[in-house]
């Protein structure tokens, strides 16, 4: 597999809240995970900072022999770890109260990608079918929508469209998502923060994963896409291609 990333804090904010991590072999899978955090006082760096690095903590020894409901098991209970290492925080530190944070965290293998989500950062898978999201937005704009309440043109000027109905840290208990899908030779798993997926259509992205270049230049592409269009927040992608061997990457 090949990976590329890159976070920018943006043209506004002084801070980058978002944080990410990458391990290309974890006993055989690749691991990677996003955070987008929130809260004053900096408390949303530090939120996704603990919920990243706890992620990486209970996973990065995962037994490359589990399979199936196993995985899913071990996925689970690292991100219901980091749930409570961020709400504890809080409560420990009352200048945080109230922080917390998405999270998308995925194991990949050569045929199948399993992956845990919470919050409104994105999972796109790109293949033969084009680009496609594979998580859905905990967000109230996407609850309105659901409802009928509100078309998605209108919940993507929405005044409220960065209000998030789920987050990590933020209760004792969370509900996250669990998925798994497969992917094939040749596709590219993109995860952003909202500060990409807020600016770039899904077609300008779609029109970067199609150029002859490296995975890198197109992280790169997308994420100056994101700036050109305000960058008014933080702005953070991971991309993770299916490569059957490293002589076939392309650029």
């Amino acid at each position: 597999m090949e990976i590329a990333m890159k976070s920018h804090v943006g043209h506004v904010r002084s801070v980058n809240e978002d944080y990410f991590a990458c391990e290309a072999d974890v006993n055989g899978r690749a691991l990677a995970v996003l955070a987008d955090g929130m809260g004053g006082h900096e408390a949303g760096e530090i939120a996704s900072r603990l919920a990243v690095e706890r992620i990486v903590k209970e996973l990065r020894h995962i037994d490359g022999e589990l399979e199936g409901e196993d995985v899913r098991e071990q996925l689970m209970n690292a991100v219901l770890l980091a749930n409570k290492e961020v709400y504890e925080y809080a409560l420990e530190h009352p200048e945080c109260s109230g922080m917390g944070t998405t999270t998308i965290a995925a194991l990949f293998r050569p045929s199948t990608v399993m992956t845990a989500h919470i919050g409104d950062s994105r999972l796109y898978k790109f293949g033969a079918e084009g680009l496609v999201m594979k998580t859905e937005d905990h967000s109230l704009v996407n609850e309105l929508v659901k409802s009928g309440q509100i078309t998605p043109e209108e919940a993507a000027v929405h005044p409220h469209r960065n209000v998030i109905m789920r987050s990590l840290g933020t209760e004792p208990d969370v509900l996250i998502d669990l998925d798994q899908f497969e992917w094939e030779p040749g596709d590219v798993v993109l995860i952003c923060s909202d500060g990409l997926s807020d600016k770039v259509a899904p077609s300008v992205m779609e029109e970067w994963l199609q150029k002859k270049t490296s995975l890198q230049e197109k992280v790169d592409g997308l994420v100056q896409e994101a700036l050109v269009a305000g960058g008014q927040d933080n702005i953070t992608l991971v991309a993770v291609r299916n490569m059957p061997d490293s002589s076939e990457k392309e650029g």
